[in-house]
């Protein structure tokens, strides 16, 4: 018996923008953050943001915990407009200020090309940064879009500046400090 197989016009999504996302539990009191956020963001991506597509719930492992989501999105405005709403904007604030004993990443990639990623907080390097080199994410590596190389002008500000993040005094390198996605 022949396997039935199927591919996808993809030709009516030309800007899809495809992004993995996980939050692996660091320390106990992680899971505590990770199981107080589920429900948020279950009831956040059931609301249907404009221009989200498909969202799906994974789990890269059970121990340590470590839970994440695919989502697919019509194009990066969209994206970038949820991304700096509530309640999504609370959420990265938070966790910019306390992670809570967890780690967080995203890897980002682009129908019309590019890839992107950032990982805050995160234990050991994982995907992209298993085998290319990683930096610190201060000036063009900053912004999720810029980092892609993604054309256009940011469609909404940043939940949280650079100079905000990082201080008006930081210099390059010296903050031990994740920067924001």
């Amino acid at each position: 018996m022949r396997v039935e197989r199927q591919t996808v016009d993809m030709s009516g999504f030309p800007d899809l923008v495809v992004v993995y996302l996980g939050m692996r539990v660091r320390r106990p009191r992680g899971l505590l953050r990770l199981l107080g956020l589920g429900p948020q963001i279950q009831k956040s991506w059931k609301q249907r943001p404009d221009g989200l597509l498909l969202h799906e719930d994974l789990i890269w492992s059970l121990f340590p915990p470590h839970l994440g989501m695919r989502q697919y999105w019509r194009d990066i405005d969209s994206l970038e407009r949820w991304t700096r709403s509530e309640p999504h904007q609370r959420w990265w604030r938070d966790f910019l200020r306390d992670s809570g004993g967890t780690g967080f990443w995203h890897e980002t990639y682009f129908m019309a090309g590019g890839v992107e990623a950032i990982y805050d907080d995160m234990a050991a390097p994982m995907g992209f940064a298993r085998f290319a080199p990683a930096q610190a994410a201060r000036g063009a590596m900053f912004s999720a879009r810029r980092r892609a190389a993604r054309p256009g002008a940011l469609t909404v500000p940043p939940v949280i500046s650079e100079a905000e993040y990082y201080g008006a005094t930081a210099q390059d390198g010296e903050s031990s400090r994740t920067p924001a996605a």
